[in-house]
């Protein structure tokens, strides 16, 4: 980092991001904030409130923009229509790919600032003429697997001040300075407009005579199982929640949109080799295009699995698996990692 620089952060009012403001002031960054405000749920702008108090106790500008409308648009209609084709949508990875830091980007302009900013955690490599996001020293809070989208535009101004710490040690830091709201503050959990269960919100933001009401559970030879709520209520690999007792456990092998019926079947049965990804974006195309040591990962937190990828003559991505991984799901996000956790790009399970 380089002091005496003028530097946007997106400041959430939360912990990690008021800990970056802090961390970029020490290192003598002159810092603007901006609080987006996406969704706020009954109302309730206390996040505002924080992201200014903590401003005003820094002694920097700070500004409120309101991103509402565009949100509902770009990240809650595609969550919802998503659900709606049978597929399990990733909010998080959009909003951070096509726009969070688009936004900063934008914002930054305006007001004459290169770099940008966020509590992300996660770091920054230049490797062979090209940025690339790494894994933070915190592998419990990483968050590269969301932002395998962003493009060398972006990645090169992005200053990540709180990969090199743990959340441990960020609320050590906020402590120590005498913050103490911000290092007791407690995390977000999911979704940010939906963070429990989404099978309510869909209820709630769709309207009656657009759900598609009762169907059939079906096994894998087609014979009927019992009744469910809906296919947009079940995602592949679902075990829990599903209303139906057998004797046996069961999981949602597939969605099926046209006719509102959802399969399921034994575990086993949802493990495959391959899967094709659109909307795919690669850092350096070499690192991924018939390498032999290309991780995948499709979950957060979860697996990570070696792969050979090709792009096919249609413009997909064809990912061939060496070992079978359950639960692979149309609409979920795929990152790839090299062996040494280098973020080399993703995309869009088809």
């Amino acid at each position: 980092m380089k002091s005496k620089e003028r530097v946007l952060l997106g400041m959430s009012g939360g912990t990690d991001s008021s800990v970056a403001a802090m961390k970029l002031q020490e290192a003598g960054y002159e810092v603007t904030g901006v609080t987006f405000r996406f969704y706020e749920v009954g109302g309730k702008t206390e996040y505002l409130e924080d992201a200014r108090a903590l401003a005003g106790r820094l002694g920097i500008e700070h500004i409120t923009y309101d991103a509402r409308e565009l949100f509902r648009e770009r990240i809650i209609r595609y969550f919802i229509d998503e659900y709606l084709a049978g597929h399990t949508p990733v909010p998080c990875t959009l909003c951070n790919n096509e726009l969070k830091w688009k936004l900063l980007a934008e914002i930054a302009d305006e007001k004459g600032i290169y770099w940008i900013s966020t509590g992300h955690y996660v770091r920054k490599l230049f490797l062979e003429d090209n940025y690339y996001i790494v894994p933070a020293v915190d592998r419990d809070k990483d968050q590269t697997f969301f932002l395998w989208g962003l493009k060398q535009d972006i990645l090169q101004r992005m200053l990540l001040p709180m990969g090199d710490m743990t959340k441990e040690d960020a609320r050590a830091y906020a402590a120590e300075r005498g913050f103490m709201r911000v290092a007791t503050k407690k995390d977000s959990i999911g979704v940010c407009f939906c963070p429990l269960d989404y099978r309510s919100f869909l209820k709630r933001e769709v309207p009656m005579e657009q759900l598609p009401g009762r169907g059939h559970f079906l096994d894998e030879k087609g014979n009927v199982l019992g009744w469910h709520e809906g296919y947009p209520f079940y995602t592949i690999g679902q075990r829990r929640g599903l209303g139906i007792h057998l004797n046996r456990a069961v999981f949602v092998k597939e969605v099926r949109m046209e006719t509102n019926e959802v399969v399921l079947a034994p575990l086993a049965s949802l493990y495959k080799k391959e899967m094709y990804l659109k909307d795919w974006n690669l850092i350096s195309a070499h690192r991924v295009l018939g390498a032999e040591t290309v991780i995948v990962k499709i979950r957060y937190r979860k697996q990570a699995n070696r792969c050979m990828v090709a792009q096919e003559e249609n413009g997909y991505l064809r990912v061939s698996l060496l070992e079978p991984l359950e639960s692979i799901a149309p609409g979920q996000a795929a990152a790839f990692y090299d062996a040494d956790g280098l973020l080399l790009g993703g995309g869009i399970i088809l």
